[in-house]
């Protein structure tokens, strides 16, 4: 039985687990960085959107079974839940993960799970353990000692979707790696607690690359239907109407192109299978180079087409990487909309329903403004239709009517 967990990192993943688990009767102890968050979860409100969030972590705080702060406290079980980007060169920056195994190093007692949740390259966990042991060296840890340690390590990556967190994560599957086997056999009975959906207990390094592969499964058929969608502008024929044929055979289910790929799963994860296995990894990076490239396709096409008007009024729908959330991280769409504006190719009126401003890097060109959806499509020259959010579904054709129209995923075909 678990009394009170920690989860160190209260982001897009760390805040929803807290909440799960609050709900089962565990006390959860939630530990960030960032003060306003902090403050913020204290008071009873989530700082980002996500559906049931809010009242999930409203109900908790109100009945004592979630607290946030800015410093680990002794718990039976920690799992932490903090960023593990690419930096510039691609490699995984693990800098996160190490500084919560030394945050939480110096609270550990023997019998305390740790469980990494964030998505890693293989190997982490068990790189985890060893940063733990660094600061620790009167408990034992399963990297050396297996079965016999005092501290129990394990993986569980979450296996999420933005707009149904507070629903997957209790309904799907969990993959429960452990450095040794009694780590997995603790850390299941942990997510147990929670998860309506089964706990599949095998090595931490297995998980980790399970977690991986799924992900860059999902890149793989999704370059290449971006890349058809390219071969079929420089030949002249309608995307959407070749994948619908194609499509038509039994055995073939091509995807829908979009203008890239985002978010902090599928633009990132594929790059740590790289890392670890750069000279066999040959389809993996094909396919995050053509998603990556996605987006300078579009804006050529943008550029070359708004050059046609005099002072051209371009308007751009959606900023987000996905529909219907307010998440920007890796978007495409941002990344071509700010680049549009970084190359004075016109006036940009962009329509996001799910933000109140533009971020930075936009607003700080001072050639895009935030617009209603009415008001751009009449003005515009140009639209281009980056995220398929709902909002955008009920456009009439007759509104398009005269306007050049680029449609980069398909809602209006």
């Amino acid at each position: 039985m678990f009394n009170t967990v920690s989860v160190v990192g209260l982001g897009y993943i760390g805040l929803p687990t807290a909440a799960a688990l609050s709900t089962k009767g565990v006390d959860v102890v939630g530990v960030d960085v960032d003060s306003s968050t902090v403050d913020l979860i204290n008071a009873g409100r989530a700082p980002f959107v996500e559906p049931d969030l809010a009242v999930a972590v409203s109900g908790a705080v109100a009945m004592g079974r979630l607290r946030a702060t800015l410093h680990p406290e002794p718990a039976e079980a920690y799992i932490i839940a903090v960023p593990t980007p690419i930096g510039d060169g691609r490699e995984p920056d693990l800098s996160y993960v190490r500084a919560a195994a030394e945050a939480v190093a110096g609270v550990l007692q023997p019998g305390t799970l740790v469980v990494l949740e964030s998505t890693s390259p293989p190997g982490t966990t068990v790189q985890l353990s060893r940063w733990l042991a660094e600061h620790r060296s009167d408990l034992t840890f399963p990297h050396s000692a297996g079965n016999a340690a005092d501290v129990r390590v394990a993986h569980c990556p979450e296996r999420v979707l933005p707009g149904r967190i507070m629903i997957e994560m209790v309904t799907n599957d969990r993959l429960i790696g452990g450095v040794s086997e009694a780590c997995g056999t603790r850390a299941k009975a942990l997510y147990e607690l929670f998860t309506q959906g089964q706990c599949h207990v095998t090595d931490a390094t297995t998980a980790e690359m399970a977690k991986l592969s799924e992900n860059a499964f999902r890149d793989v058929n999704i370059a290449f239907a971006n890349e058809l969608s390219v071969i079929c502008d420089q030949l002249g024929i309608d995307t959407a109407d070749v994948i619908a044929l194609a499509n038509r055979h039994p055995r073939v289910n091509i995807l829908q192109p979009g203008p890239g790929v985002g978010g902090h799963c599928i633009a990132v994860d594929p790059w740590f299978i790289v890392s670890a296995a750069p000279e066999q990894a040959q389809l993996i990076r094909t396919a995050r180079n053509v998603n990556d490239g996605k987006p300078a396709h579009v804006i050529a096409e943008v550029t070359r087409t708004s050059a046609r008007f005099r002072d051209p009024v371009i308007a751009c729908l959606g900023l987000t990487f996905k529909a219907n959330v307010d998440d920007l991280r890796e978007s495409p769409a941002l990344q071509i909309v700010t680049e549009l504006a970084a190359g004075d190719v016109g006036r940009l009126l962009v329509v996001e329903p799910h933000i109140t401003e533009l971020p930075g890097q936009l607003a700080g060109t001072g050639q895009a403004k935030l617009c209603d959806m009415e008001s751009a499509l009449h003005e515009a020259d140009v639209i281009v239709l980056l995220v398929d959010h709902d909002a955008f579904r009920p456009v009439k054709r007759t509104t398009l009517r005269g306007k050049v129209v680029f449609d980069t995923r398909g809602l209006w075909h």
